[in-house]
C-alpha cells in the first residue's frame, strides 16, 4: 500500500539519535533546549517550548492564556479533535465557524458575527498547511481584544506574507505538532511558539508540573502543571530534521505539481489550491469529488489497488460524543467532509507512484462518469 503520508528518515537522523542514547541525558537534557532554539530561530519568534506531542502544546497554549470553564472560543470543524478536545477538558464553549470552499480554512468574513460578551479567543487551524487570512483574523482580535491561538499542526515550513507561520506577529502563540506524518517528526512531540515572555514562563512552568527549582536547588510547586515534556532522544531526532524541513516542503511542491499535472483534465475532481501570497507546507493533499455520491467508491477503489487514502476530516461536530453536545452543522463543511479524499503526499513520494495513483482515478472516472 502507499501510504497517505509518511515519515523521512536518513543515516543522520539515525545517528545523531544513537549519540543521545550514548550520552548521560536522555530526557531534561540539553538537546531540548538547543531543538527549541533552533525551531524559534527558523520560525522567527522569540521563545519554543517543546512538549511530548501537539495535543499537549494545545492544552498548554489554552492554559497559559487563561481560557477557563464559561468562556467561548470560536474555531474551525474542519480540524482533528485534539484542537477542541483540549478546549473542552478546560470547561470551554466551542462556537464553531464554517470554512471557506478554497482553501477549507475558518472563513474569516464569518467569524466577528460569532462574537458574544464570552468570547475569549480565537484559534484559526491551518489546515493542510495552507495559512489561514491571519491579517484580518489579528484585527479581528484585536477590536474585542481576544487572544489568537493558531494551531499550525499542519504548517511547519508554511510563510504567510513572506514570513514563516510560527513568527506569532499575527497571534499569541502558534502550535505545532512533529508527528511522523508532519513536516518534521521527532515520533511524537509539538511545541508551541510564543513572543510574550509572560506566556513563555507560564508554559515552561505548565510543562513540567508546575515546578522550578529555587537558588538551593530544591523543587518548588507554584502551580498546578503536567508532565508534558519532550525527550532529549525526540529533541535531537527534531533538531536534525528541521535542518532538512525546506527540502522537505520542496520537494512536497513538487509532488503537488505532478498531481495538478496528471489530474488536470479529470472534471469529476476538485483540486485544493494554494493563495497566491502564500506557501502551503502542503501537509495534505486533498482532492474533492463533485459528486458526492461517487466519494466512498473512488476510496474503495484506490484502496482495493493499493492507495491508502483517508478523510480530513469528518466535521468535529459529526463525531458522536460532539452530537451529543448539541452542536449544529454548518453548510460549507457539510459540502466539505461529503466529498474529501486525502491522497498520499510526502517527501520521498515518487513521480511514477503519483502518476500510478493519478491514472487510478482517471480510469475510475472514466468508468463512473466525469463530472
Amino acid at each position: 500500500m502507499i501510504p497517505y503520508g509518511h515519515q523521512a528518515i536518513d543515516k543522520k537522523d539515525i545517528a545523531a539519535v544513537i549519540k543521545v542514547l550514548k550520552s548521560d541525558w536522555l530526557t531534561q537534557g540539553p538537546k531540548v533546549l538547543e531543538f527549541e532554539k533552533v525551531l524559534a530561530k527558523y520560525c522567527g519568534a522569540k521563545y519554543a517550548v517543546a512538549v511530548c506531542n501537539g495535543t499537549s502544546a494545545l492544552h498548554l497554549a489554552y492554559s497559559a492564556v487563561g481560557l477557563k470553564k464559561g468562556d467561548e472560543i470560536i474555531t474551525t470543524p474542519n480540524t482533528f479533535v485534539a484542537t477542541t478536545n483540549m478546549l473542552l477538558a478546560l470547561g470551554v464553549k466551542l462556537v464553531f465557524c464554517d470554512i471557506r470552499l478554497d482553501t477549507y480554512n475558518i472563513d474569516e468574513e464569518k467569524i466577528e458575527k460569532l462574537i458574544t460578551k464570552k468570547t475569549k479567543a480565537i484559534v484559526p487551524v491551518h489546515f493542510a498547511g495552507q495559512p489561514c487570512e491571519m491579517d484580518k483574523i489579528k484585527r479581528i482580535a484585536k477590536k474585542y481584544k481576544l487572544a489568537v491561538i493558531e494551531d499550525a499542526s499542519h504548517a511547519l515550513g508554511a510563510e504567510y506574507r513572506g514570513k514563516k507561520i510560527g513568527n506569532c506577529q499575527f497571534s499569541d502563540m502558534t502550535v505545532f505538532s512533529f508527528h511522523p506524518v508532519k513536516s518534521i517528526t521527532t515520533g511524537e512531540g509539538g511545541a508551541i511558539l510564543t513572543n510574550n515572555e509572560k506566556y513563555y514562563k507560564k508554559l515552561i512552568s505548565l510543562r513540567s508540573h508546575g515546578i522550578y527549582k529555587d537558588k538551593k536547588g530544591k523543587n518548588v510547586m507554584m502551580e498546578l502543571g503536567y508532565n508534558y515534556r519532550i525527550t532529549d532522544i525526540q529533541a535531537v531526532l527534531g533538531a536534525s530534521q528541521l535542518r532538512k524541513l525546506d527540502g522537505f516542503i520542496k520537494s512536497r511542491h513538487q509532488i503537488v505539481k505532478w498531481y495538478r499535472q496528471e489530474l488536470k483534465y479529470v472534471n469529476g475532481v476538485i483540486l485544493p489550491v494554494e493563495l497566491k501570497n502564500d506557501f502551503s507546507a502542503w501537509h495534505l493533499y486533498v482532492i474533492r469529488v463533485k459528486n458526492e455520491k461517487l466519494r466512498d467508491k473512488l476510496s474503495s477503489y484506490l484502496k482495493q489497488n493499493g492507495v491508502s487514502v483517508n478523510f480530513h476530516y469528518p466535521a468535529v461536530y459529526s463525531h458522536p460524543y460532539y452530537k451529543k453536545l448539541g452542536y449544529k452543522s454548518l453548510k460549507n463543511e457539510d459540502k466539505y467532509q461529503n466529498s474529501c479524499i486525502t491522497l498520499p503526499i510526502f517527501s520521498n513520494l515518487t513521480k511514477n507512484k503519483v502518476k500510478f495513483i493519478s491514472k487510478l482515478i482517471l480510469n475510475f472516472f472514466e468508468k463512473n462518469g466525469n463530472n
